[in-house]
């Protein structure tokens, strides 16, 4: 067990290398920063003094094993529209993301599971239909399309939610959020639906998928045989077995909950780490781009490792399998 974690580690690390580098140098290939920061009637001298002082006179190897150096030590570099860390930046608006991406995940969960499980256990009822064609839509309909159709239903038309921002927030137990707020959770619904609109359909469709393949299993007749309630038989034996795979799914989709709720932010004006990020392209803002990039990856990265330790507890065949290869 051992020797698979830190197999697992390094290889982890080896992924992290490879992409700072594939995300270092395909940021500093586009544009050139100095052209916005600086008056375009400026000498060439002030011109020379800037880029110098942005470390862009560097060679772009150098650059990168500077910025590697830092990253090391937690320094990715500060922000050249903020003179601020470009960490600092990020983690400033990681709370917003991560209670919109929250509740996004609770909505697929609480919405995605009934719903798959009901289409699975009535196939062929006209409701089941209903929701099997609402999950093709959640996965065909673009995201900024129904973020903006959201806004112009329930903000503009009916004036039942605001349209943008964050809302009022309070912190309970050390922490602050806009979850613990009447006017923060009428701000967070729109988004997070929006989010999550994607991931119900995919959580509806395995849960489906998984309860028409276990409805037929043998385990699942003998539990009927012994004359157990209908109930007992869906909630204890079908869905404890149907849930392995769909919980795994979930949290790797956690990440992409984070990585992609740049559009969502952006409509909604919400103030997290997405629009940051699109702030910070529209500016050229390299070091906030990077390090915005090498966090998701570190995350995604996590994840992964997180999920493929718990499956190697889980099921020793994992390990096993992987030594004979």
């Amino acid at each position: 067990m051992t020797a698979y974690v830190i197999r697992r580690l390094m290889q982890s690390v080896v992924v992290v290398l490879i992409m700072s580098v594939i995300v270092f140098f395909g940021v500093n290939v586009v544009g050139d920063p100095v052209d916005m920061l600086i008056n375009p009637e400026a000498d060439q001298e002030d011109i020379e003094a800037a880029i110098r002082a942005l470390g862009l006179d560097k060679p772009i190897g150098e650059q990168y094993l500077f910025f590697l150096k830092n990253a090391i030590t937690g320094n990715l570099g500060k922000s050249f529209i903020f003179g601020e860390p470009a960490l600092q930046l990020i983690i400033q608006r990681m709370p917003a993301t991560l209670e919109l991406a929250i509740t996004a995940l609770l909505m697929a969960i609480f919405l995605g599971i009934p719903l798959g499980l009901y289409a699975g256990l009535k196939p062929d009822s006209p409701a089941s239909r209903t929701i099997m064609a609402g999950s093709i839509l959640g996965f065909s309909l673009p995201t900024f399309w129904v973020g903006l159709m959201m806004i112009m239903v329930f903000a503009v038309m009916l004036g039942w939610l605001p349209s943008t921002g964050r809302g009022e927030t309070a912190t309970f137990l050390g922490i602050t959020s806009s979850l613990f707020t009447l006017n923060g959770l009428q701000h967070i619904f729109m988004p997070a639906l929006n989010l999550a609109l994607l991931k119900i359909s995919l959580v509806i469709r395995l849960t489906r998928a998984g309860t028409r393949e276990a409805i037929h299993q043998d385990y699942i007749k003998f539990a009927r045989a012994k004359g157990l309630s209908p109930h007992r038989v869906i909630m204890v034996h079908l869905l404890k077995n149907i849930l392995i795979p769909v919980v795994t799914v979930i949290g790797l989709e956690f990440g992409s909950l984070v990585a992609f709720s740049v559009v969502t932010e952006t409509i909604f004006a919400w103030p997290g780490m997405g629009k940051l990020l699109i702030d910070s392209i529209q500016q050229l803002d390299r070091p906030v781009i990077v390090a915005y990039l090498i966090i998701i990856v570190l995350l995604f990265v996590t994840l992964n490792l997180i999920v493929d330790i718990l499956y190697s507890i889980l099921d020793p065949r994992v390990r096993l399998g992987e030594r004979e290869a």
